[in-house]
């Protein structure tokens, strides 16, 4: 090591909850709201890690049913892709993006605090705004990516803007 101290960051979990619609795949997405990051961009249902204690399933889980009332077996949750995305101000973080298609319950927005709206879109149907970090989530999920890299750079928008979009897909291995 260098002597430094390591460098840490926040760790994400994002709900790709699909179904069949009428026209193809939707996802669920959601409409932040209040004192929130994005005030009033759309993005996946998603949280944070609540400590050392809850790995990533868990946390998905936890957070699929605090905010959407939708109730998911561990068993039913699969890796998507991961995402190490550096914001507009220089913030990173990690996300980690899991499918999921069966739950019980019927989606409904549980916090209306920091969620106004929640609605099934069809993945050739995005709205906007959209949270450029979530975009770039999904649109490396669609392109069948396990990593990608999102690392904004200072003045970009938090917005997805196809004039700035700065994912880059991580090669596999085959």
């Amino acid at each position: 090591m260098s002597g430094l101290m390591r460098h840490t960051e926040p760790l994400d979990v994002h709900l790709l909850a699909i179904r069949d619609g009428e026209n193809g795949a939707e996802v669920l997405l959601s409409r932040r709201a209040g004192a929130v990051y994005a005030r009033g961009h759309w993005h996946l249902p998603s949280g944070h890690l609540d400590g050392p204690h809850e790995d990533v399933v868990t946390a998905l889980v936890r957070e699929t049913r605090e905010e959407t009332g939708l109730l998911v077996d561990p068993a039913d949750v699969h890796a998507a892709v991961t995402v190490h995305h550096r914001s507009p101000g220089g913030g990173a973080r990690v996300g980690f993006f899991f499918e999921v298609r069966r739950w019980s319950g019927v989606p409904r927005v549980m916090e209306r605090e920091v969620c106004d709206k929640m609605e099934w879109l069809a993945f050739d149907a995005l709205p906007e705004p959209m949270v450029a970090y979530c975009r770039a989530g999904i649109d490396a999920y669609r392109a069948g990516a396990r990593v990608a890299v999102h690392f904004q750079e200072l003045g970009d928008p938090i917005g997805y803007d196809p004039r700035v979009d700065r994912v880059r897909l991580v090669p596999g291995t085959g």
